[in-house]
């Protein structure tokens, strides 16, 4: 089975430009990047089988990605 990639260019390539910003000039949102980056890759290994935890912990990762990427998002759109 292939992983998604949730990356967030993936997902908001649109906005390419201004992740790149924040990412350089707000400290917050680059510690949230990290964080939800780290996450996102877990989550591949996990759909790789390379990392086997319960199911309960693999939703709890995705629903915090999720959280990261609303909250993420938020700041993308926020000008």
């Amino acid at each position: 089975m292939f992983a998604e990639h949730h990356d967030l260019i993936h997902e908001f390539p649109e906005h390419k430009a201004r992740i790149h910003d924040l990412k350089m000039s707000d400290n917050h949102f680059a510690r949230l990047f990290k964080e939800y980056d780290e996450l996102d890759h877990e989550l591949r290994r996990i759909q790789q089988n390379i990392e086997t935890p319960s199911d309960e912990v693999t939703e709890e990762l995705k629903k915090k990605r999720l959280h990261l990427k609303d909250e993420m998002f938020r700041m993308i759109i926020a000008e």
